[in-house]
């Protein structure tokens, strides 16, 4: 057969989502190649020279660009304009300290964005190397990257899928899909024609992409390549996800616009006061303005946030919770809902057989996962299966009718096969106490989608041989009542149905006799004389202690929701187990796709489980519940959840289990896998939370004092008490010292019995701004008055000035006792935190080295004080912590609002 010539009908940019849909034969004529001879290899080179290498691009970015995106904050750029404006006037000092405090908060920045993902890389590299395709009808091997759409590849265990492929040819062909699906199971594949919207996890005529093959052989046509095949699209996905400013980022951005504008116009309004009433130069003027904004600029608030969210980094991974950027902790503080994964997130991702009902009764089993640890219970006691012939026989044969090996390795027990088999495994091991009778296979049929039962030839211990078989119950139950005509049918399928109902899969399990020398097994053997033994129900369990957790998250008002390649059936009881929530709600995803984004985002709160979706469903979800002002998480560990693990407000990946496209796209790891871990994450996010807005709440007042002092001085036509070196010092000597005790405030009382903070809401609330305002009126105005005081003593304007630097990082010291707790200052919380003592020792040492020491005097204009004249720093902080204190008792709501519900 001649193949057509190439059309645009080929190229991987006319991507065709419904191959499934057709006929094999069909989508052979429509790609224009030949499923038995293949194409040729010259319209194969055509092709691959028109349309590109099987192979994803990656776009980066660079360093330089990375660094001087740090630089884009208002606040940064009035310091930039200071740094130049000092300089111009020959202020070298003042436009040095400047600068180096710009170029600090950049590199910090810089350095958390160097750690950022590089998940398209990570999706490059599971693209396999070579593919073995059928070229001018000769197999032969070629690398991955030279497929093109049309060519017929050939599948076989232990491959990996090189491109997207319709399944034209299968031999019990089985493909392990979990990067995609979530789902461990294999998949057996067809040929036959899919019904129209059938979703990812069905389609069974399809392969896909760097999945891998378990089992069996077979044939495809390549359909797509490269960003057009299914990884492909994940990987755009994933690309096209914008990055996101976390809620806390987001505020304090908003807040430091703000601040930023109001000062520059105050500044303007005071340099043209000063410019008319000339009561300066313009020189000086201009360097008094300066003064002015450099002072009230809170040009710590990175530097110290910054500090605030590295620690609580830090505690987070000795938790096991691996923070990839500063912010995420605390976004976890502020999340509304939770999107995770179903299989390995909430659940163990280990099989596990929980009942059996033989026509004795039924059997309960403990014990879950892959570890042969459990006993087995009827009517409440232990048993001994020795006394239970048909629960033995049934537990012998689902152990030796069986493609799956289990093992021990590094301390935790695996398999390595199907998880169906391995929950069988463990449970003779359970059963006989991992003394498990060794039979000898004679002879098997493996497990074929066409017949959907496994059968074995089998020796016993003792030399007798028999058939044993486990499989789907409709097909043992057809072979059960072939010679049995008191196998009632019915009553077993109503069995059935009770036990799928609690989201258990379903399995059954029947034997024959056979004569000692008998040497092969055919179907046929199986149509006559088999005996029925029962049905085993398993179900991947949920984890013991995610059910714990998720109470806790109840009550922290964050809800939880699970999203799966699942049934909605299987799904719902999954839910229901782990008491997801009151009422449980399933939605599946081609209900989903019938909407538009609008309408999904009118229904989404009224749902808690996300059945059989796909990894765009995922993303949609997620965007949903923003769009719904919710500040949202999302866990997963496949390659199918990268582009909402990027979306998410934080994507939260599984270390252990989880891929390396989905760690990357993640802003924090699990390295344990635990759900539960979430939960210490969570309150240690909304611990940060607190103390960052305690650790700005202590800031900006001090900060606006200092503009303040200036503001007056300039109203009052007198000489400035503070120049810009000195203003830098007292927020910058702060930002590395006294700010830190607040790295070190343990959570309060009841954090996680209040729901998260409502999105959108401004860092400050009124009484916040109000005590900030007071605050900074008060300690200016103590500074100004001890300045005045001492001019007017006589003292010299430079050792008044040293005073007034002195008086505002007492008043600093004295506000921070007042900030640290809602309760009383001097009650016993005093003691909770005993390193805000030796900070506050260290910033007296640097407060004596500014004074005293020569070489510090000359760069911050200052001069030794007498020791009486310290007496002026330590009342005015006591002032401030009395009328701080006072407000306690007046306004206690204002300090207490971290506890409300």
């Amino acid at each position: 057969m001649k193949v057509k010539s190439t059309s645009d009908d080929y190229g991987a940019q006319s991507r065709n989502d419904n191959f499934y849909n057709i006929e094999f034969e069909k989508v052979a004529q429509d790609l224009g190649t030949n499923s038995e001879l293949g194409l040729t290899e010259k319209e194969a080179g055509e092709r691959l020279k028109k349309y590109g290498p099987n192979a994803l691009i990656e776009k980066k970015q660079s360093n330089l660009i990375r660094f001087l995106k740090q630089f884009n904050n208002s606040i940064i750029y009035i310091l930039i304009l200071a740094a130049v404006a000092t300089f111009v006037l020959k202020e070298y000092s003042d436009s040095i300290v400047i600068g180096m405090v710009v170029i600090i908060n950049a590199l910090i920045g810089y350095f958390q964005e160097v750690k950022a993902s590089s998940a398209i890389d990570k999706i490059k590299q599971m693209l396999q190397i070579e593919a073995t395709v059928i070229r001018d009808g000769h197999r032969t091997d070629i690398p991955a990257e030279n497929l093109v759409v049309g060519d017929v590849v050939f599948l076989e265990a232990g491959d990996n899928v090189p491109a997207d492929l319709r399944i034209i040819d299968a031999d019990n062909l089985k493909i392990q899909e979990s990067i995609l699906t979530g789902e461990a199971d294999s998949v057996l594949k067809n040929t036959d024609k899919l019904p129209e919207k059938t979703t990812l996890g069905d389609q069974t005529n399809m392969a896909f992409t760097s999945t891998a093959v378990t089992n069996g052989s077979g044939l495809g046509i390549v359909v797509a390549t490269a960003t057009d095949t299914e990884l492909g699209q994940i990987s755009s996905s994933v690309e096209e996800v914008g990055s996101k400013t976390t809620p806390l980022m987001r505020e304090i951005n908003g807040l430091g616009k703000y601040i930023s504008y109001a000062i520059i116009v105050v500044a303007i309004l005071v340099g043209i006061y000063g410019f008319v009433t000339k009561i300066y130069s313009l020189p000086v003027l201009v360097i008094a303005l300066i003064t002015m904004i450099v002072g009230s600029l809170p040009e710590g608030l990175p530097a110290s946030t910054s500090v605030v969210l590295a620690m609580g980094v830090g505690k987070m991974t000795k938790q096991n919770a691996i923070m990839k950027s500063l912010p995420s902790v605390e976004t976890l503080g502020a999340v509304n809902v939770i999107a995770t994964d179903k299989t390995g997130t909430l659940t163990k991702n280990e099989m596990t057989i929980e009942e059996i009902i033989t026509k004795q009764g039924t059997y309960e089993i403990t014990g879950t996962g892959y570890q042969p640890h459990g006993e087995i219970r009827f009517n409440n006691q232990v048993i001994d299966v020795h006394q239970h012939e048909d629960l033995r026989k049934l537990i012998i044969a689902g152990h030796e009718a069986n493609d799956t090996i289990l093992s021990k390795e590094n301390g935790t027990w695996v398999i390595n096969g199907e998880p169906t088999d391995g929950a069988f495994l463990t449970l003779a091991n359970k059963a006989f106490h991992q003394q498990v009778p060794q039979w000898e296979e004679i002879d098997k049929i493996p497990f074929d989608s066409d017949y959907r039962y496994i059968a074995e030839l089998s020796q016993s211990p003792e030399g007798h041989r028999r058939i044993l078989v486990k499989g789907s119950p409709d097909k043992i139950f057809r072979m059960a009542a072939i010679d049995d005509a008191t196998f009632d049918e019915q009553y077993w399928y109503n069995k059935v149905s009770e036990v799928a109902q609690k989201g258990h899969r379903v399995v059954a399990v029947a034997y024959k006799e056979v004569e000692d020398n008998k040497e092969t097994i055919v179907h046929e053997d199986l149509q006559s004389g088999m005996q029925f033994l029962g049905i085993a129900g398993l179900i991947d369990p949920p984890r013991e202690e995610t059910i714990v957790a998720l109470h806790e998250m109840q009550k922290a008002g964050v809800k939880v929701k699970m999203i799966t390649g699942d049934h909605p059936e299987t799904a719902s009881a999954i839910a229901e187990k782990l008491s997801l929530d009151d009422q449980i709600a399933a939605i599946t995803g081609a209900e989903i796709n019938e909407m538009d984004d609008e309408q999904l985002k009118n229904i989404i709160q009224d749902y808690n489980v996300f059945a059989r979706t796909t990894p765009n469903d995922k993303l949609r979800i997620v965007k949903a519940y923003q769009a719904n002002n919710l500040v949202t998480a999302m866990t997963g560990d496949g390659v199918n959840d990268a582009p909402a693990l990027k979306r998410a407000d934080i994507g939260i990946a599984m270390g252990t289990k989880g891929t390396d496209v989905a760690k990357e796209s993640a802003d924090m790891v699990l390295t344990d896998d635990n759900f539960a871990t979430l939960t210490k994450a969570i309150k240690e996010g909304r611990r940060v939370y607190d103390n960052i807005k305690k650790t700005i709440r202590f800031l900006l007042p001090t900060s606006f004092a200092e503009g303040l002092i200036v503001l007056l001085s300039i109203l009052a036509q007198q000489d400035l008490p503070l120049v810009p070196t000195q203003l830098l010092w007292i927020n910058m000597v702060s930002a590395i010292t006294i700010q830190f005790a607040f790295l070190f405030e343990p959570a309060e009382e009841g954090i996680m019995d209040r729901n998260p903070r409502p999105a959108g809401r401004s860092f400050l609330n009124r009484a916040d701004v109000i005590q900030i305002v007071y605050v900074s009126i008060l300690i200016a105005g103590l500074g100004i008055f001890g300045y005045d005081w001492l001019i007017d003593h006589g003292v010299s304007e430079v050792v008044a000035s040293t005073v007034t630097v002195n008086t505002i990082v007492f008043g600093k010291i004295f506000y921070l006792f007042n900030l640290r707790t809602p309760k009383p200052a001097f009650s016993k919380d005093i003691l909770r935190n005993l390193h805000a003592f030796w900070i506050i020792a260290v910033l007296l040492v640097l407060q004596f080295a500014l004074t005293y020491v020569p070489f510090m005097q000359s760069i911050f204009s200052t001069a030794s004080m007498g020791w009486a004249q310290w007496l002026i720093p330590v009342i005015a902080g006591i002032i401030v912590l009395i009328v701080t204190e006072v407000e306690k008792y007046f306004y206690p709501t204002h300090f207490q609002q971290v506890h409300s519900k």
